[in-house]
């Protein structure tokens, strides 16, 4: 057999292990976020741009190119990616300086967080989260055989994520550097380090992400008014209350699709961090049921990979992938229902914004991937049993 013809048998093997329950929901909840930004920005964008699909063209296109990268990490050898990640980690820190050099980094709403590439705009953060999952689950699953050995086997990727963290942060942008430090905690976590050491090393990060967090005027306004937004209702207030008015008026059964009153220039960031209060506004109950079942069944397909894998590198990474999504929807639906501070952290999948759903896409073509791997090592083994 030809190397050719043995490529493509090796490739159909792989498809036909895939969790297409999984690549279902994946592909449910980005159309379900194409359908929610066109109804929630459409008012703006006629406004700003005299046309109506100004958004939803950007996020369509955006889809197209997350989905053609999905289907790539959906196969492409995750023992290949690995190698990679030293690069793609260079890589990565190199782009988090570049967005901090003037004239380079482009700065928007006080934030210097993008580079322009022709009329596209990129976030690195974004890719980071990717990239720091690959890094932690490549260098813990290495260390397995000394992990209680902090000097040797914990600090040094931890010294990693402390020079990614404080480059994000000095974006600014707090949330994003907070949600890759605990989706890294998690692979930690389940890597078998000692548990004086996690309670350590949580003590250490809780008590410097709360001093962050109150050490900036603008960060402490934002504390202040999730804990009581009607202090300041037209001022740091103004967001969340907006959001609970939002909220009010969808009630139980919502306004119907496109019936959302507070997306006509009353709540800002309606199609973005935001999104969630429009399908609760239109949909209702029955639009946070369907995101809150899928990104739980997300969760759980996700967990059982990493469960079903035998391969250290392979369960740190499924792990981190898998929590990575759920700390950005705890993030962002805390923040909508005024149970968190606001922090900037879009909804998987469903907020407008290119960079964060196409390196979301990556991130669960990379899910798929593994989920493959799984089932094709479960399969032999039950032939083999």
């Amino acid at each position: 057999m030809t190397k050719k013809g043995g490529d493509k048998n090796v490739l159909k093997r792989h498809l036909k292990h895939i969790d297409y329950w999984l690549v279902a929901t994946i592909l449910a909840l980005s159309l379900f976020g194409l359908v929610m930004v066109y109804s929630a920005s459409y008012p703006l964008a006629m406004l700003h741009y005299g046309n109506d699909k100004h958004f939803l063209n950007r996020q369509w296109i955006s889809l197209l190119i997350g989905l053609a990268m999905f289907a790539l990490a959906a196969i492409f050898p995750y023992q290949k990616l690995r190698k990679l990640t030293p690069a793609l980690i260079l890589g990565s820190i190199l782009l988090l300086l570049l967005v901090l050099v003037p004239g380079i980094g482009v700065e928007r709403n006080f934030s210097q967080r993008w580079l322009s590439i022709g009329s596209f705009m990129f976030q690195p953060s974004e890719a980071v989260k990717l990239t720091m999952i690959l890094y932690f689950a490549h260098v813990y699953a290495k260390k397995q055989n000394y992990i209680d050995d902090f000097k040797n086997g914990v600090l040094p990727p931890l010294v990693i994520m402390g020079i990614v963290f404080f480059l994000i942060l000095s974006q600014p942008d707090l949330g994003t550097a907070t949600s890759i430090l605990m989706a890294c905690g998690c692979i930690l976590f389940c890597s078998g380090v000692r548990m004086a050491h996690l309670i350590g090393l949580g003590t250490i990060a809780l008590a410097g992400i709360t001093y962050l967090a109150l050490s900036a005027s603008y960060r402490l306004q934002r504390v202040l008014s999730f804990r009581d937004p009607f202090e300041d209702a037209s001022g740091s207030g103004y967001q969340l209350i907006n959001s609970y008015e939002a909220i009010a008026y969808g009630g139980l059964s919502g306004n119907g699709l496109g019936g959302s009153i507070q997306k006509l220039g009353f709540l800002p960031e309606a199609h973005t961090d935001f999104i969630m209060s429009i399908i609760l506004e239109e949909l209702g109950i029955a639009g946070l049921l369907f995101m809150v079942c899928a990104y739980l069944f997300i969760m759980y397909r996700g967990v059982r990979i990493s469960l079903m894998a035998r391969d250290p590198f392979l369960k740190l990474l499924a792990i981190g992938l898998t929590f990575q999504i759920m700390i950005q929807v705890l993030f962002n639906l805390g923040a909508v229902s005024g149970l968190l501070p606001i922090t900037g952290i879009t909804l998987p999948y469903i907020s407008y914004g290119g960079s964060s759903l196409i390196f979301m896409l990556i991130s669960s073509g990379v899910l798929v991937n593994l989920s493959a791997v799984v089932n094709k090592t479960k399969a032999i083994q039950h032939k083999l049993n």
